[in-house]
C-alpha cells in the first residue's frame, strides 16, 4: 500500500499534519519528513523492528553509522553522549538547529542509547560512535515535543547520489512507508555536514551547507566578562585574558581568535556604544591590552547563548544573570576561583584602577590552564 503524502504547504492545520506523523511513528511505522537541507525517513527509536527497516533503506558509509539519532536539543545531546568533548557542545548550541551532523564518541556506560532496544542500537553505533543530527525544520521539532522517546533518521540519497531534495526522491527509496510530508524542494537542497569530533578537534568528513571555515569559528571556546557598564572592570577582565591568551599561545593579542578563543565582554546595566573610562584604557595599555576602540554592550540572550563561559565581576552580577538566563546557569561563575568580588574602580584613582586590574590579573592567571584545555586544536 503506497504512504499517504500530505503537501503541508496546501495543509489547514499544521498540527494535524504533526498529529498524524506523531501518531504514525509512535505505531512504529515510517515517515517522510522534510529538513532545511533534504528528506530524510524516520522511526522511533523505542521500536526495534522499525529502526531495523529504516536501516535497510539508509545508505552505509564506512566508519559511520547508518543511521542519526534526534535529540530534541543540545542539552539533551549530552543523555545520549555524556563524553561529548567540549567542541562538539559548542558547535551544537551554536548549529543547533540547523544542517550539521556530528559523530561523537558512544563510550559512556550512562549514555541513554543502552536503554533502547538491542535491533534499534545496531544502526544507531558504529565503531563506539553516534551521529547525532538535529535538522532546523520546524514540523520535526514539533514532532520531537509530543514523542515519548528519540527519534531515528535515514538519509535515502537522490538522483546522482546527491541528497533527497523532492519528497519523491525519498519515496523512491521504498520500503514500507505509512507517511510522507512534502514542503516542496529542500531549501538547502544540499547534504548537512558531517563533522566527526574527537578530543578537543573535529574533521570535517563529509562536506556540506556549513562549510569547514564556518564551523571553525563556531567552534572557538567564547569567554565572556560581565560587571555592571561595561566601562572598567569587564572591558579591563576582557583586555588582560586577551593579553594572557596571546602570550600563552606565542600570537599577538589581536590574533587569538583565529586560534580559536573569542573574548568579549557586556554589562547587565550598560547602555550601548559608551567608551571604556580613561583610567580602564590606561591600565589595559599597561597589561598588554588595547581598550581604544571599546564600545560598551548590554547583556543580551544572544551574548549569553554563544558563551560557553561566562565570569562575573561580583555575585550580584551573577545572580542578575543566572535569575535572567537560568538555562545558562552551568557556564556562569565568579571571576575569582575564591569567590571574591571584583572591587568596582569606577570614580576612583588611577591607583585604584591599577589594584583592580592586578586583581583581575591574578583570578585569571589562576584559571588559564583550565580555560585553555578547551581550546580547539587541528
Amino acid at each position: 500500500m503506497p504512504p499517504m503524502v500530505i503537501d503541508l504547504r496546501r495543509a489547514d492545520d499544521s498540527r494535524d499534519v504533526v498529529h498524524r506523523a506523531v501518531q504514525a511513528l509512535a505505531e512504529g511505522r515510517l515517515v517522510v519528513f522534510p529538513t532545511e537541507t533534504d528528506y530524510v525517513i524516520a522511526a522511533s527509536g523505542r521500536c526495534g523492528a522499525a529502526v531495523a527497516a529504516l536501516e535497510r533503506l539508509a545508505t552505509r558509509r564506512e566508519r559511520e553509522p547508518a543511521l542519526s539519532l534526534v535529540p530534541r536539543s543540545s542539552d539533551e545531546a549530552l543523555d545520549w553522549a555524556p563524553r561529548m568533548p567540549a567542541i562538539g557542545k559548542r558547535i551544537s548550541r551554536r548549529c543547533w538547529p540547523g544542517p550539521v551532523a556530528l559523530i561523537v564518541p558512544d563510550d559512556h556506560a550512562e549514555s541513554l542509547v543502552h536503554r533502547l532496544p538491542a535491533a534499534a542500537r545496531a544502526g544507531i553505533v558504529a565503531d563506539g560512535r553516534l551521529r547525532l543530527r538535529l535538522p532546523g525544520h520546524p514540523l520535526l521539532g514539533d514532532c520531537l515535543l509530543m514523542l515519548a522517546g528519540p527519534v531515528v533518521l535515514a538519509e535515502p540519497g537522490g538522483p546522482g547520489g546527491g541528497p533527497a531534495v523532492e519528497v519523491a526522491d525519498a519515496l523512491a527509496a521504498g520500503g514500507e512507508l505509512a507517511l510522507a510530508i512534502d514542503d516542496g524542494r529542500a531549501r538547502y537542497a544540499q547534504p548537512p555536514s558531517t563533522i566527526l569530533v574527537e578530543g578537543e578537534s573535529f574533521q570535517m568528513v563529509r562536506p556540506g551547507v556549513v562549510s569547514e571555515e564556518t564551523v571553525r569559528r563556531l567552534a572557538s571556546l567564547v569567554v565572556l566578562f560581565v560587571c555592571t557598564g561595561n566601562t572598567c572592570r569587564s572591558p579591563m577582565a576582557e583586555a588582560v585574558f586577551r593579553a594572557l591568551v596571546a602570550e600563552r599561545l606565542g600570537c599577538k593579542p589581536d590574533d587569538v581568535e583565529r586560534h580559536g578563543v573569542v573574548v568579549v565582554s557586556a554589562g547587565v546595566a550598560a547602555w550601548p556604544g559608551g567608551r571604556a573610562s580613561e583610567h580602564a584604557v590606561t591600565v589595559a595599555r599597561e597589561h598588554g591590552g588595547d581598550l581604544e576602540s571599546h564600545e560598551s554592550q548590554p547583556l543580551t540572550q544572544a551574548l549569553v547563548r554563544q558563551a560557553d563561559l561566562i565570569l562575573t565581576m561580583t555575585e550580584s552580577h551573577r545572580a542578575a544573570l543566572v535569575t535572567q538566563f537560568p538555562e545558562a546557569g552551568g557556564r556562569v561563575t565568579l571571576l575569582s576561583p575564591e569567590r571574591q568580588d571584583v572591587i568596582d574602580p569606577i570614580g576612583g584613582s588611577l591607583d585604584t584602577y591599577r589594584r583592580c586590574a592586578r586583581q583581575i590579573r591574578g583570578h585569571l592567571a589562576a584559571r588559564l590552564d583550565t580555560l585553555l584545555q578547551d581550546v580547539p586544536r587541528g
